[in-house]
């Protein structure tokens, strides 16, 4: 819920921090950088010492950082530091449980299972955007101790429906992480897929972390909007739009079982490629076109997020499942850290041509289109070479 929640407040904290778009965007990136450390640890430490364990110690240090976050910033190093120590402590609670999932769902339903955890994760987001348009009259600190109390109540559930479970290490696991890594080279299916995942989180994460301030922006733009009508518009489209996409990662790993993984893949970068294109220009449209525009971007954009994680567990041999996700994750986040930065550069700039307007907004999220421009023909790569890769890890 802390992840979406700075998003929610971040036109909030801009004014009250005196933040410039970038410096904004990079509070953002703290916190993929630190959740980018965790996840390859993490990955490494369930192959060798089990997904369980290290789900349950995780959970425990995400909630007790994200109190931590929402108590204690106060301006832009404060929260740099916090918001990355954040992102630190809750990667463990992110590449460890998709391996949970691939090793307890059924080969035909893996897909389906890993969309409804990434489908819960949506729903967590747009309940911390929700708790902060409830609260914007309170303040963005009361918005953030709420999500940061969220936190502290999904690691109770994770604490209650993991205790029963008994611990699972593969046969044959990796003495080294970096064995793992280095035999992927020799890997084209799955050098693919880690290829594709790392431009798709540059076009989502970029996204998530720059869907309210738009919204806002362009509400805020509206003749006689009120700041709070405005900011609350923001938080409302972007929360409602996480709702949405919570049934696109249930569908799409849905369809992927049926139709095949690169398949949805492919579908689900187009759209949102062109998604990416077209947003920025509707600045100056009725909130109710940016709001269906939103929707369907974020529908396009999680689909193929648990097809990326199904699919890198299907082309790997079962003991080298978590330093995969390590590598995809290290790269992935690395992007998607980057992004949030980069675009707040490209919106700077664009303002300081043509001021707060359609075409500096349309510069921004163009910039996040490269994903998709990017991610097509890595698709291909995987497409061309998954059937290989699996049958061979049947066989190993």
């Amino acid at each position: 819920m802390m992840f979406s929640a700075y998003s929610g407040v971040l036109p909030a904290v801009s004014l009250a921090w005196g933040l410039s778009a970038s410096e904004a965007g990079a509070i953002q990136s703290a916190w993929h950088l630190g959740f980018l450390v965790s996840l390859f640890a993490a990955g490494i430490l369930a192959d060798r010492h089990g997904a369980r364990p290290t789900v349950l110690r995780s959970s425990q240090l995400a909630a007790a950082s994200a109190l931590l976050f929402a108590a204690l910033a106060d301006g832009f190093w404060s929260a740099f530091l916090l918001y990355g120590l954040a992102g630190l402590c809750t990667g463990g609670t992110y590449t460890p449980a998709l391996k949970l999932i691939f090793e307890e769902a059924d080969p035909d339903q893996r897909g389906r299972a890993m969309g409804g955890y990434l489908a819960a994760g949506s729903v967590g987001y747009a309940l911390a955007l929700g708790s902060i348009a409830l609260l914007v009259a309170a303040g963005w600190r009361a918005g953030l101790l709420c999500a940061a109390c969220g936190a502290l109540i999904g690691s109770v559930f994770v604490h209650r429906a993991l205790a029963g479970m008994d611990d699972r290490r593969p046969a044959g696991a990796c003495p080294s992480p970096l064995r793992g890594m280095t035999d992927l080279r020799r890997n084209p299916a799955a050098l693919g897929c880690i290829g594709a995942y790392t431009a798709h989180c540059w076009e989502l994460l970029g996204m998530w972390a720059w869907l309210p301030a738009f919204v806002t922006a362009a509400a805020a733009a509206a003749a006689g909007a009120d700041p709070i009508v405005a900011g609350a518009s923001g938080i409302a489209v972007a929360g409602l739009s996480h709702l949405v996409s919570a049934a696109g990662s249930v569908a799409g790993g849905g369809l992927s079982d049926r139709y095949g993984r690169a398949a949805v893949m492919m579908a689900a970068t187009a759209a949102s490629l062109a998604s990416s294109l077209a947003f920025g220009w509707l600045f100056a449209a009725p909130l109710w076109a940016i709001a269906a525009l939103a929707l369907l971007y974020n529908l396009a954009a999680i689909a193929d997020s648990p097809v990326y994680s199904t699919a890198l567990a299907e082309v790997v041999p079962p003991q080298a499942i978590g330093a995969a996700y390590s590598l995809r994750s290290l790269t992935g986040f690395a992007a998607g850290a980057l992004a949030p930065w980069v675009f707040g550069l490209a919106l700077d700039a664009g303002r300081g041509w043509w001021g707060d307007s359609a075409s500096a907004w349309a510069l921004a999220w163009s910039v996040l289109a490269a994903g998709g421009l990017v991610g097509m023909p890595l698709i291909a790569i995987y497409r061309r070479h998954a059937r290989l890769s699996a049958e061979s890890c049947v066989r190993n």
